[in-house]
């Protein structure tokens, strides 16, 4: 590796660098992301052969992609593929990435905004008790993702939570809803070289609300991490959520990737799904990338960060 692609600034292990949705509605979505949350529009095309490959999701060669990001311009961006329609899938209600957090600059201002748009409200901004880092608020989009969308306030105690650069800004936490919430953390650790966070039970109104529970029915869940840059949100989903349907060869609808910065793809535990490439682009720029698939089937995007001391 040379001394130009080490690990710089923004990009480092652990680091989101990208959720990928995957949309059956991608003409209005893409007007969603672009108009609503003020996301820009930086690469159309297609999905190349190889990358469908590379994500175990070969029917998804040839599909619309966009590649979006925030005004910021601070290394984070937001995938849109479009997909068919998948039968009986419903947004919190199976295994998989269930939602992507996203920082905010005014999540009030924002509310109103997101009135008569394509994204519906199922939890609207307000402070929660025992909480006072952020405000938050949570939507689905028009291919069933759920976005977090908060507005951070201050850093929790063992984890620094981004400032929004832009009305609409960086992933920094992927909620990964788990059938073995201590099989996926281990998974998490072990083979991604995360580090375990806290772990909470708490009343989850996304959860509660979808499953058709008490409001005072209380949810495990475990942050990962690295250092104090989070990176996942584990939640154990309840006993009546399903693994997520799919088309053939094709991608998860909804919440679809994650794609996240490691050092080193050679100390990845887990398999990849196929060979590591290098790929062109402002999501990868030239580093290799590469695929895993985690317990629940979620894949994750493993790019080649580096990291000081490579040559």
């Amino acid at each position: 590796m040379t001394a130009s692609s080490r690990a710089t600034g923004f990009d480092s292990h652990g680091r989101i660098k990208a959720g990928t949705v995957a949309t059956a509605t991608f003409d209005t979505s893409l007007a969603d992301y672009r108009d609503t949350l003020g996301l820009t529009v930086l690469e159309t095309g297609v999905v190349p052969d190889d990358l469908a490959q590379a994500w175990a999701a070969p029917a998804a060669a040839g599909a619309r992609m966009a590649l979006l990001a925030p005004v910021s311009g601070n290394g984070c961006f937001l995938r849109l593929v479009e997909a068919p329609p998948v039968p009986g899938y419903r947004p919190a209600r199976s295994f998989g990435w269930a939602a992507f957090e996203i920082t905010v600059a005014d999540v009030f201002a924002l509310h109103e905004r997101l009135a008569g748009s394509g994204f519906t409200v199922i939890g609207p901004p307000k402070k929660v008790s025992g909480f006072n880092n952020f405000i938050p608020m949570q939507v689905v989009g028009r291919g069933g993702e759920i976005l977090y969308l908060n507005q951070v306030l201050e850093d929790m105690a063992d984890l620094d939570l981004p400032l929004a650069g832009s009305p609409v800004d960086v992933i920094f936490i992927a909620v990964l809803a788990a059938s073995d919430h201590a099989q996926t953390l281990a998974f998490q650790r072990d083979k991604l070289g995360l580090e375990q966070g806290g772990t909470f039970s708490i009343p989850y109104g996304v959860i509660n609300n979808a499953f058709g529970l008490p409001a005072d029915h209380r949810s495990t869940l475990t942050m990962t991490k690295v250092g104090r840059l989070p990176v996942a949100e584990i939640d154990q989903y309840p006993e009546d959520a399903v693994a997520r349907p799919r088309p053939p060869g094709g991608l998860a609808p909804g919440n679809a990737i994650i794609s996240l910065g490691v050092d080193r793809l050679d100390r990845v535990a887990a398999p990849l799904l196929a060979p590591a490439a290098a790929r062109p682009g402002p999501l990868y720029a030239g580093r290799r990338s590469a695929c895993v698939a985690g317990p629940d089937g979620e894949i994750y995007e493993l790019i080649e960060m580096g990291e000081v001391g490579d040559a």
